[in-house]
């Protein structure tokens, strides 16, 4: 039988080791439940196109940042109209200003947040380390298609218009103190 001088240690412990867990299981719980719910504008990720393209058209707007990079980055078209369902492909064209190689990579956000969770991406060049040599041009594409159950959504279902934004980050910018 455990006495009361053993059992709170125990219990301490226990505890302790459950928190520890835990702590290393949030940071792939949050990005699994932002994946499933769209929470924060986190777009999907898909393997496939849908089945069915819908009559409704969703203007989708382009826009385009840099941050801690001496880089020209813009979308070929700033605003594409697209038939939820269709697949489509979006390019953008990024020259390095610079007299060095530097590396960059993209990250995104979708508004309004509610939307994210039917922007689905086919393809794309987002969170993925890219290297410009001096001057040197480049040319990346995203496909991606608009899901058909964000008619069914109340919060989307009457959206006319959608803005992607993206941003190119220095590598090195996290390396800074």
């Amino acid at each position: 039988m455990i006495k009361g001088k053993t059992l709170t240690p125990l219990l301490l412990a226990g505890i302790f080791i459950l928190m520890l867990g835990l702590s290393f299981a949030a940071v792939p719980l949050y990005d699994l439940f932002c994946r499933v719910t769209g929470f924060g504008g986190t777009t999907q990720v898909s393997n496939e196109a849908p089945k069915i393209v819908l009559d409704k058209v969703v203007s989708v707007r382009f826009d385009t940042n840099v941050n801690n990079l001496d880089w020209n980055f813009k979308a070929k078209s700033n605003v594409i109209d697209v038939k939820v369902g269709q697949v489509n492909r979006i390019e953008f064209e990024v020259e390095n200003l610079g007299n060095e190689t530097t590396h960059g990579v993209a990250s995104f956000n979708v508004s309004p947040a509610s939307f994210g969770k039917y922007y689905s991406k086919l393809g794309c060049f987002c969170f993925e380390k890219q290297e410009l040599k001096a001057g040197e041009k480049a040319t990346y594409v995203m496909t991606f298609y608009l899901d058909p159950d964000l008619v069914n959504d109340p919060t989307t279902k009457n959206l006319q218009d959608v803005t992607m934004s993206y941003t190119f980050f220095s590598t090195d910018y996290y390396k800074q103190s």
